[in-house]
């Protein structure tokens, strides 16, 4: 993914999905909280916004360190944060890392980042889900999505949280409801705990220093 793909490549991430009444203003307050998302060892953040779902937005935090994960989860910084922007609801929240990551098509950098197609789901096994996917690559590729990148969730070894890239709108929702065999995990949101298929494009990113 343009700029995306860097940011996730080999990277421990936090991911959350929710609903606010206003997707606005989540931007604003996350600037506002730059040095204390550093503290807690934040490197990168990126903000979605869904194009299917009104006030629905998926923020993902690449971080520095497995260790902190649990108190970055009960940081006041986050309680805070969710209060400010009208959060009713408990999230949807992944803490993971990077267990793969295929690219199918390589764009130039002044090209804007594609539609991404997310998902915090349960696979029966993620090594077999991986391997399928490898073998069908050229029937993604063929679906228009440029890239791929698979998360294993660091308490559950059937969790996943998957990112997929693809070019446009009219390809992401062609996908969405003609998902392919080998994208076991599709078929697997909105069940329980586990949130629908999140389908946005990226609208902000900020990169954060240690010395921030």
């Amino acid at each position: 993914m343009t700029g995306t793909a860097d940011v996730h490549a080999h990277a421990l991430v936090l991911a959350m999905d929710y609903r606010v009444p206003d997707p606005g203003r989540v931007w604003p307050l996350l600037q506002k909280r730059k040095d204390a998302l550093a503290r807690l060892g934040a490197h990168h953040v990126l903000v979605y916004t869904s194009t299917e779902d009104h006030g629905r937005v998926m923020v993902t935090m690449a971080l520095r360190s497995r260790e902190p994960i649990l108190e970055v989860l009960r940081s006041r910084v986050f309680l805070d944060w969710f209060d400010a922007v009208g959060l009713e609801d408990i999230p949807a929240i992944f803490a993971g890392e990077t267990v793969d990551k295929v690219t199918l098509a390589e764009v130039a950098g002044t090209e804007p980042p594609g539609v991404i197609v997310a998902a915090i789901a349960a696979v029966e096994d993620v090594h077999t889900l991986i391997a399928g996917v490898h073998t069908a690559l050229d029937r993604f590729a063929a679906a228009g999505i440029r890239a791929i990148r698979v998360f294993g969730a660091f308490d559950d070894e059937h969790e996943v949280f998957i990112l997929q890239e693809i070019d446009n709108e009219a390809d992401a929702t062609h996908w969405v409801n003609n998902p392919d065999s080998a994208a076991e995990w599709m078929t697997g949101t909105g069940i329980g705990a586990y949130p629908p298929l999140f389908v946005g494009r990226l609208q902000h990113m900020m990169r954060i220093d240690e010395n921030d």
